[in-house]
Formats: structure tokens, sequence, C-alpha cells
């Protein structure tokens, strides 16, 4: 970590990142050549286009977490070299990124630590902190921004890998998320009692296989980052919706899958029931920020690779980040939580996180959570979003490094039940956030 913090300030080496992206909609003015090429970062030794394997991993030892590693080295992963992203239109959706340009500079923070527009109102879209250059405002960033969508409707098959590497549950899911603030086009929620003292609602619920179809969940998040969620489950065996208590944040959705809800985004929890957020470190990084949509393949559905059956891991790519920000937090408001601190890399262009680490109560990796992102679009096909390619996240990896369990996450175009992914597609409140919704899904 001291070496990859030498030399880096706020982001952006040879000048502060943000105004520069304004201005020429490129990063290459940000940074020197040896950050924007892995040629160039490892004279030579590495090229966009290898193959990254226990037999050359050594190489980029200095630009991978210690998941990453162990994981190439010990149990047959690899991943594919690709070129670095410079133009910035393809690391946000469009409206996401023009509301970070117009609203720069209007973020404010209370004496409690909650984000504020300058008028005294709730944020109103895009990136608060562009430039951030503190942990509290790195995590903002995160937490107020997830999909970085008004509405987003997320059709996911989720696998889950035992340690002898086989897939014992299939799920198909979907994921919901509605905006109550910083909403970037379309009706405020406000003037109709949804948004004010709220920064999202979000639910999850499954269609497949039939004994978990129709479990539900609904998060309910207040505007007051000090302040925990609600969170309301629908189990069909019970025909019932009950109010779960805080700490189920810390367990599996489902039996087999290891993924928490405080795992989500990497800021699965209101920040300020965290603490002691500090940045510890600066540097280039390997991760998928870019290219990860697989929408040439059958139901977008990436190849498979590695552990005891080759079914572990998604084969993916990765390219040199030229400055992540390794963001550091405890769990302060939740005394029974099995993490004693996260570890978030961020990448500085634009506040996405190619990897998270949890550590276990003695300090130990725990589980390592790795997304991959990138704009909807192939040579061969294209999804569009209000007249531009759709962004957001295509795939997800949760290794619960212990248990050696996998469970691989993945966005695909329809799942039973007819639920697709889909963006801005309307006002999903009356659909998908309410208790009322969670009984209909369930039947």
């Amino acid at each position: 970590m001291e070496k990859t913090a030498k030399g880096f300030g706020a982001a952006g080496v040879l000048g502060s990142l943000w105004p520069i992206m304004a201005k020429t909609g490129e990063i290459n003015m940000a940074y020197p050549d040896e950050l924007l090429s892995i040629e160039a970062y490892t004279k030579g030794k590495i090229n966009t286009g290898d193959w990254i394997t226990a037999d050359n991993i050594d190489e980029v030892r200095d630009l991978v977490d210690a998941g990453l590693y162990h994981e190439v080295k010990q149990q047959g992963r690899k991943f594919q070299i690709q070129a670095s992203t410079t133009d910035i239109t393809k690391m946000f959706p469009h409206e996401f990124m023009e509301a970070t340009l117009n609203n720069a500079g209007r973020a404010q923070f209370d004496d409690a630590g909650n984000v504020w527009t300058d008028d005294g109102s709730q944020w109103i879209g895009g990136l608060p902190f562009p430039n951030a250059t503190t942990g509290l405002e790195v995590i903002a960033n995160m937490t107020l921004a997830w999909g970085r969508h008004d509405e987003s409707t997320y059709a996911m098959i989720a696998d889950a890998v035992n340690s002898q590497g086989e897939v014992a549950y299939d799920y198909r899911m979907i994921w919901a998320e509605q905006a109550a603030s910083g909403r970037l086009k379309g009706p405020s929620l406000l003037s109709e009692g949804r948004g004010e003292g709220k920064v999202r609602y979000q639910s999850t619920w499954f269609s497949s296989p039939n004994d978990v179809k129709g479990t539900a969940f609904i998060n309910i998040w207040p505007y007051d980052q000090r302040e925990f969620p609600d969170l309301y489950g629908y189990l069909p065996a019970f025909k019932r919706v009950r109010r779960f208590p805080t700490n189920q944040r810390f367990e599996p959705l489902v039996a087999g899958l290891n993924f928490y809800l405080s795992d989500a985004w990497a800021a699965g929890d209101p920040y300020l029931t965290w603490g002691n957020y500090k940045i510890v470190g600066r540097g280039p990084f390997l991760g998928s920020s870019q290219g990860g949509w697989m929408g040439d393949l059958p139901g977008w559905r990436p190849e498979t690779h590695g552990g005891p059956k080759g079914e572990t891991f998604f084969t993916v790519t990765k390219e040199l980040i030229p400055e992540v920000i390794i963001l550091e937090a405890e769990p302060t408001g939740f005394p029974r939580s099995p993490y004693s601190k996260k570890r978030c890399y961020v990448d500085a262009r634009n506040m996405i996180f190619p990897t998270f680490l949890g550590y276990d109560r003695r300090g130990d990796l725990f589980k390592v959570g790795e997304p991959g992102f990138g704009q909807y679009k192939t040579a061969n096909n294209v999804i569009m979003d209000n007249g531009h390619p759709a962004w957001s996240w295509t795939w997800y990896h949760s290794h619960d490094m212990q248990g050696d369990t996998m469970s691989r996450i993945q966005q695909t175009d329809e799942v039973a039940g007819g639920y697709k992914s889909v963006y801005n597609d309307g006002d999903l409140y009356d659909k998908y956030m309410t208790q009322a919704a969670m009984r209909r899904l369930g039947t």
C-alpha cells in the first residue's frame, strides 16, 4: 500500500481528474502512459490480449488483491487483459454522467455526515463528490448512487458452487431498485410522499426453483444514513410478510448463496452505520470496469472455468485501471457483524468498485466480492437506455475464501415469469416495492 500510495494525491496524477474528464471526455491527460497501458506498466512482460494464469500472475502481483492472486495461483483461475478504457462515456449511464457534471460542487455534508444539496434539499443526482479526497466522500458516492438509474430491474441467474466445485443450487431471481432521491429525470417521488426522507426502495424475489419461488424481500432505505433500512420478507411457506431484524443483513438470502444484503454494491448498508473510514492507498489495479457484458452469448451467460470441476469462475477480462482508491471501514453499528472490516478498491474514474474484501472477526480474509461492469454493447448486439447504450453491472463473484464456496451471479435477458433486465422502465413502486406487491409476487 505504501508503494501504490506514492505520487497519488487527489484523483488524477497529472491533474485533477474530473475537470479534465469534463473538458475532454477522456482521462489521458490525467495520467502518464505507464498507468494507461499494461505494456508500458510491465515493460512489455504483459500485453493486451494476454491471459493471466498461475504462470505469469507474479508479473502483475502488485496490481491484484490477495483473493484474486490466490484464485489464480492456487485454483486454476485465468483472465484476459483488455485495453484500458479512456472514454468516460463508456463508464456511466448517460443521464448519470450528465447529472454528475451538471451538479458538481453542490453536495455538502451536515454535521452528522449526511449529504445535502446546497439549497438544503436531498441530493439531486449524479456523484456528490466526483473528486473524492476523503473516505466519507468515497462511501457517500458509492451508497447514494447504487445502480445509477432512476429505476433498475435486473433479471439474474445465481449459481451456488460448493467446495467440491459442483453447482449445488441454481436460482433465478430478480433484483429491483427505485431511487427515491437523486433521481435523474422523470417525476419526483417527493410529491407522492414516497421520496421525502427516503434514499431508495429495493426489492428482490425468486422465480425458480419451486422450493424458493415467491420468496421476496424489500429494503426501504431512510435518507438519514444513521438509520437502518426497514427489511421485510415474504416466505411462501408461511404465506405472510414478516419484518426482519437488522442483523439479517449478514445472512444469506436463501440456501447455498453466500451473498449478504450488506455486500450489495460494496455499500449495502447506510454508510453511517459503518465508521472509521480511511483511505489507505491509491494506485493502479486490474479490474473489470468495462467490457463485462456477454451479450453475444445465449442468456448473456459467461463461460466458466477453474476449481475442481471447471465451474467455479466466470471467464472474464480485466483492464489496467490507472487509479483505485483503497478504502477501509469497520461495522461500528453492527456488534454481531461477521466482518471486522471491509476494504474496497474504488475506481477513481467512476467510483465503482472492482473488488471488495471482507475480513472476519480475527482479521483474516473471509469474503471477496468482485463485479464486472460495462456498456451493454458488443459488435453484434446492443441494449439501449433512453437513446444511449445501457450501462450496468454484468456479473458478480462472491467467494467465501474460508469455506471455499462461490456464488456466481449474472444478469440475463429474461427469467421465469417474463421478468427482464430493463432500466428506467417506469415507476416500480406499486409493482415491486410494497408489502402488497410482495404477497402478489409470492403467489
